[in-house]
């Protein structure tokens, strides 16, 4: 197996493409956002004439506003993987979502619980009243090892180890069960441009997403998932709007943003992104 990892904009699809056709290989998306159809200009889902040369597994498995877990991730990954290797192939597990790449390498076993959306309602309040540092600490005093896994920033994560916890009766870090792969047979390729080149290479991506019709692409997920109930408001605070950009989208469509200002916004957290991509590079490569 090759596992392709780096922050965002590094050319990990481009590298994979290059790859496959070398090796025989078929690519496994690692992006957490791919699962979900229609977020396709947005998320930079490999484009239908990438996915036509080369088989890709793993990519649009749920409507927007339906659950996607870690735990259904790295069944149907291992599915995919075994699958391809059945055949005679390479599989390239291509990633930007380091906690999906981790649990694959490490072989978590990962508890099926589903989502608690009277929990999540009820944290999430705390979060928006105390901020995220709170319910941060409250994971800390319940399972101190749960923070080597979860990034204390990512308040999504924190609150699903808090809802998997009080489900389970069970400390998060207890429930993550590892069968590490044997890392002898996988070939890490870590793509890691110079900082300012990648910051311009977001750039200009970010205004290749607006010229491909990103705003239009937004307008029709709202109007999607206005059809099963989910307004604006409630449309940005689903998970899969959480991928980078969506919801300054959401605010550009609905006239509460300038793209302008949404431009700003997306640059700054595309940065603050990338430098968290980077730790989760380091965590994976690992020592040396």
């Amino acid at each position: 197996m090759i596992i392709i990892i780096g922050p965002t904009a590094s050319g990990k699809s481009a590298r994979a493409m290059a790859l496959a056709a070398e090796r025989q290989g078929e690519i496994v998306s690692a992006d957490s956002r791919h699962v979900y159809r229609g977020m396709d200009i947005g998320t930079n889902k490999p484009s239908p004439a990438d996915q036509r040369a080369v088989p890709h597994h793993l990519l649009d498995l749920r409507a927007p506003h339906e659950a996607f877990g870690l735990a259904e991730y790295v069944a149907a990954a291992r599915t995919a993987i075994a699958d391809i290797e059945s055949r005679g192939r390479t599989p390239i597990l291509v990633g930007g979502t380091g906690q999906y790449v981790t649990a694959v390498l490490e072989g978590w076993q990962v508890p099926e619980v589903p989502p608690q959306p009277d929990l999540r309602a009820a944290w999430e309040a705390q979060a928006a009243a105390d901020g995220g540092a709170a319910l941060a600490r409250e994971l800390r005093a319940r399972d101190p090892e749960a923070l080597v896994t979860i990034d204390p920033r990512n308040v999504r994560r924190v609150i699903r180890a808090l809802e998997v916890m009080t489900v389970t009766g069970q400390r998060w870090s207890a429930l993550q069960r590892r069968s590490p792969v044997d890392r002898a047979g996988i070939e890490i390729v870590h793509l890691q441009p110079e900082r300012e080149a990648l910051y311009a290479a977001a750039d200009a991506r970010l205004l290749e997403m607006i010229r491909l019709g990103w705003i239009e692409e937004t307008r029709g997920l709202l109007s999607e998932l206005a059809a099963h109930g989910f307004d604006a408001e409630a449309a940005r605070r689903l998970p899969a709007m959480s991928a980078l950009g969506y919801r300054q989208m959401i605010g550009v469509v609905t006239g509460r943003m300038t793209l302008d200002d949404a431009l700003v916004e997306i640059r700054r957290d595309t940065r603050r992104f990338i430098r968290m991509q980077d730790t989760w590079c380091r965590k994976i490569l690992g020592p040396g």
